[in-house]
């Protein structure tokens, strides 16, 4: 598996180069990816999802709607974003058990921290007792995944106010720093979560990426196609 972690990189681009790399897989021309940054701020609503959870705008933050699974979410700067390009399978095609499986490397990462992380029954994220610290909307075509995760390590959790998380209702967030009470940068969980996803998703090597070699190979295959 490739793991690219690419900085702080613009929504909007951020489509267009998983777009580029999902189209690449379905093809064939790259392995499986997973792709590791943060955002800007923005708000994000899945295919479907209702506008109403806005509830309050005053910053101004930039609304998306894109054509992942859920409701709105919010993404931020201290928020490490995952979005896995994996072509799914044999038995792996299966949709319940890919996004168990993004939870469980999630639960095993965060644990690494010293935080007992668990599932809530009858919904999709990772909990640590009655907050959401990660969540998860995911997009296939052709059994190959986009979109994926967003777990909060250092952010700015006021911005979560705004809305209403994932259409919960009382839905309170919380993140790694607020719980370990130190401070933990997005690229030293980054760190921990590619080796726990590699366990989860049973990848026996990690071959790290950066920008320089993932984003120039995205455009080329956005020209080319």
């Amino acid at each position: 598996m490739t793991v690219a972690e690419l900085g702080v990189v613009d929504y909007d681009d951020a489509v267009a180069v998983q777009t580029a790399m999902l189209g690449a897989r379905i093809e064939g021309r790259v392995g499986d990816t997973l792709l590791m940054m943060e955002h800007p701020h923005v708000f994000t609503l899945g295919r479907g999802a209702d506008e109403r959870f806005i509830v309050g705008n005053r910053e101004r933050v930039p609304v998306r709607r894109v054509s992942r699974g859920g409701e709105v979410t919010y993404h931020g700067p201290g928020q490490l974003i995952g979005y896995p390009i994996l072509k799914l399978e044999g038995r792996e095609r299966d949709v319940t058990k890919y996004l168990r499986s993004l939870e469980a490397a999630m639960i095993d990462a965060i644990a690494k921290f010293g935080i007992e992380a668990s599932r809530r029954e009858g919904m999709t994220g990772v909990w640590v007792g009655a907050r959401k610290i990660a969540s998860i909307g995911v997009g296939i075509r052709r059994w190959t995944t986009w979109h994926g995760f967003a777990l909060n390590v250092s952010t700015d959790l006021s911005y979560f106010d705004s809305i209403v998380p994932c259409g919960i209702e009382g839905c309170r967030m919380t993140s790694v720093c607020e719980l370990t009470k130190r401070a933990v940068t997005v690229r030293e969980f980054a760190g921990v979560m590619r080796e726990s996803f590699a366990r989860v998703f049973n990848f026996d090597e990690i071959i790290l990426a950066d920008a320089a070699q993932i984003v120039p190979a995205a455009r080329l295959m956005v020209s080319d196609g």
